[in-house]
């Protein structure tokens, strides 16, 4: 998407090879495979400290689970850089949203931290199939511009000032594509999902309102969309592992067979601990499920059983 606009983009990648494969090729042999690279615009590097010394925006897209373990390596400072997170998961070693992680543990302002939300699935970009973007930051300035480097033919983007709201429906909405793959696993039908889908949204709604109570339209792709698409997707990852468990997989045996990360896995334990911790408890019923399940070990059968009657 980058390419489409700019004549100069940095590209960190771990993985060396890679970098020399794509270069000779013009494709990344391990995502992907279909999208070809102009080459004559990326500067690839393995070297995360040339990338930010380089770039004033930074753009990170990267599991959360691995996050932090790509930060520690960097040498030099974050400071003055704007910082934009793809990032749809809780950060393990703080237990908080990238944007938040970002602020308390690198000093980073609010003002200079954003977000990139869907609904989008990267398997269609790389398709370009006509997608969206939610470009979220308090500084609408660096909204729009994110925004523009980010539009093409295929890729239409709307900025929004609720980093907070649209960062926490990115991470919930894992949690409830996993809940609708562990009813697809089940045997549950397309009615449920409905009713399990419309009963995330006002749980979603609750759950921000109670997180950050400004007025959002919680109907809005950003977070109605994203919400759906992932709930329903055949490329989600979420609905996938969940699919799985319900099908009886252990949550580390889904995790070997799919070989990508779910975010959910690691949002949900965070989700819940946040909201057990709110000093005025919000009804969260599809959350405690997901948790129930993955976390404690219990039967996803009886556990959805017992959800069945909570919902409506």
């Amino acid at each position: 998407m980058l390419c489409e606009n700019i004549d100069e983009v940095f590209w960190y990648m771990r993985n060396s090879d890679a970098i020399d494969y794509i270069h000779e090729h013009g494709h990344n042999p391990n995502y992907l495979t279909s999208v070809t690279f102009d080459t004559s615009k990326l500067r690839l590097t393995d070297q995360i400290d040339e990338v930010i010394s380089r770039a004033d925006i930074l753009v990170f897209a990267i599991p959360s689970a691995f996050l932090e373990e790509e930060l520690s390596k960097i040498k030099g400072t974050l400071k003055g850089k704007t910082i934009f997170s793809a990032i749809k998961g809780i950060v393990p070693e703080s237990g908080k949203i990238v944007g938040e992680h970002f602020h308390t543990e690198y000093g980073i302002p609010f003002g200079d931290i954003g977000v990139i939300t869907g609904p989008c699935h990267a398997e269609e970009v790389a398709l370009e199939r006509l997608s969206y973007l939610t470009i979220a930051c308090a500084d609408p300035k660096k909204a729009r511009e994110v925004a523009a480097a980010l539009s093409s033919s295929y890729i239409k983007t709307k900025v929004s000032k609720d980093i907070i709201g649209t960062e926490y429906a990115a991470m919930l909405k894992n949690i409830y594509a996993i809940a609708a793959g562990i009813a697809h696993g089940l045997g549950y039908g397309d009615n449920f999902q409905a009713v399990l889908m419309s009963n995330a949204i006002r749980e979603m709604k609750r759950y921000t309102k109670r997180l950050y109570n400004i007025d959002r339209n919680i109907n809005q792709s950003a977070y109605l969309g994203d919400l759906l698409v992932t709930g329903y997707s055949v490329f989600s990852r979420n609905r996938m592992f969940g699919n799985m468990i319900g099908k009886g997989y252990t949550v580390k045996s889904a995790m070997m067979e799919m070989n990508m990360v779910a975010e959910g896995y690691y949002a949900v334990k965070s989700a819940y601990k946040i909201k057990e911790d709110f000093s005025k408890k919000v009804k969260t019923p599809i959350i405690d499920a997901v948790y129930q399940v993955l976390y404690k070990g219990q039967n996803p059968k009886q556990v959805f059983a017992k959800l069945t009657d909570k919902i409506s």
